[in-house]
C-alpha cells in the first residue's frame, strides 16, 4: 500500500485478554503545522504578556519610590525652613537679651576680637543642611540660658532709686542730726522727699521683714539673695507683707518721718550678709 504523505499515521494499540486491538490514526501535516504556529504564537503572546507585566509592575516601583522620594523631600523642605525660622527667632531673642543682659554675644566677642564671624578656613559647608542648622539652633539656645541667667541675675540687683528726692546724708560718717555735738555711724543713704512719696523696690526680691524697727520706724526690709538685702526706713506707709514677691519698679510703701527722723525722707540701706555698704556702689548716677 502507497504511503500518503500529506498525513502522520499514529498507531494505538490495547492488549487485554483474551484479544488485543491495534488502531491507527492519520493526521494531515498542515494541522499539525498549523498547531505548532498556534503554540508557538501563544508562547510568544504569553511571554510578551509576562514581560509587559513585569515592566508594568516596575514602572508602579519607580512611580511609588519617586512618590516617596517627592514626599521626603518636601518634609525636609519644611523642616528645613522651621529651622530656619527657629534660628531667626531665637537670633533675635538672643540679641535683644544680649542687650538688655549686658553679656556680649559670640558675634559681639568676635568683632571686639578683631575677627569676622564668617571668617574661617577648611572646606566650607551647605549652611542650608539640617544638621547644621540643628547646630546652630542649639548654641543660640545655650546662649540664650546664658543670657537669661544674666538677665535674670541683673534684675535681682538693685541698680534704680527707691524714691525720687534730694539726696542728704551719705553712708559714713555724719555729725549728729539732733544736735548736741559729736558723730555717728550711718548705715545707708537718706533720700529727701514730701510726705507720702511712693516707694520702689530697686531690684526683684522678697520681703522679709515688715513693721516697726527701732530707730528705723516703718521699715521693709527686701531679701535679693546671694546675702542682699535693702531697707527702708521711715515710712509713713508700708504697702506690702512679709513674704510676698516684688518686681523691680513695685511700690512697697510712702515716705515718712517715723522713727528717729527730723523730718520725711527715706532711709535706704544696702547689706551684704549683716553689714552695710554704701548705697552708692549700686545705684546710676543722677
Amino acid at each position: 500500500m502507497n504511503r500518503d504523505e500529506r498525513f502522520y499515521a499514529f498507531i494505538v494499540s490495547t492488549t487485554s485478554r483474551p484479544r488485543s486491538y491495534a488502531r491507527r490514526f492519520y493526521v494531515h501535516k498542515r494541522w499539525v503545522k498549523a498547531s505548532a504556529l498556534v503554540a508557538t504564537l501563544l508562547c510568544c503572546a504569553a511571554a510578551y504578556g509576562v514581560y509587559g507585566m513585569t515592566q508594568q509592575a516596575l514602572h508602579l516601583r519607580i512611580e511609588e519610590e519617586n512618590n516617596r522620594l517627592r514626599l521626603e523631600n518636601e518634609r525636609q523642605r519644611r523642616q528645613l525652613q522651621k529651622l530656619e525660622n527657629r534660628v531667626d527667632a531665637i537670633e533675635d531673642a538672643s540679641r535683644r537679651l544680649s542687650e538688655m543682659s549686658g553679656v556680649p554675644s559670640e558675634e559681639q566677642q568676635q568683632q571686639e576680637e578683631g575677627t569676622s564671624p564668617h571668617g574661617a578656613g577648611g572646606p566650607a559647608l551647605d549652611a542650608a543642611s539640617v544638621e547644621l542648622l540643628e547646630l546652630r539652633a542649639a548654641r543660640l539656645e545655650m546662649d540664650l540660658q546664658v543670657y537669661e541667667a544674666a538677665l535674670k541675675e541683673s534684675a535681682r540687683v538693685p541698680s534704680i532709686w527707691p524714691v525720687e528726692g534730694e539726696s542728704t546724708d551719705s553712708f559714713g560718717y555724719r555729725g549728729n542730726p539732733f544736735g548736741g555735738g559729736g558723730s555717728e555711724f550711718h548705715p545707708g543713704q537718706d533720700i529727701a522727699a514730701p510726705r507720702g512719696t511712693p516707694v520702689y523696690a530697686p531690684a526683684d526680691g522678697t520681703v522679709v521683714e515688715v513693721g516697726w524697727k527701732n530707730g528705723y520706724g516703718q521699715t521693709v526690709v527686701i531679701d535679693h539673695g546671694n546675702g542682699l538685702t535693702t531697707r527702708y526706713g521711715h515710712l509713713s506707709k508700708v504697702e506690702v507683707a512679709a513674704g510676698q514677691e516684688l518686681k523691680r519698679g513695685e511700690e512697697l510703701g510712702l515716705v515718712g518721718s517715723t522713727g528717729r527722723s527730723t523730718g520725711p525722707h527715706l532711709h535706704y540701706e544696702v547689706r551684704l550678709g549683716d553689714l552695710p555698704v554704701s548705697p552708692l556702689h549700686y545705684l546710676p548716677e543722677r
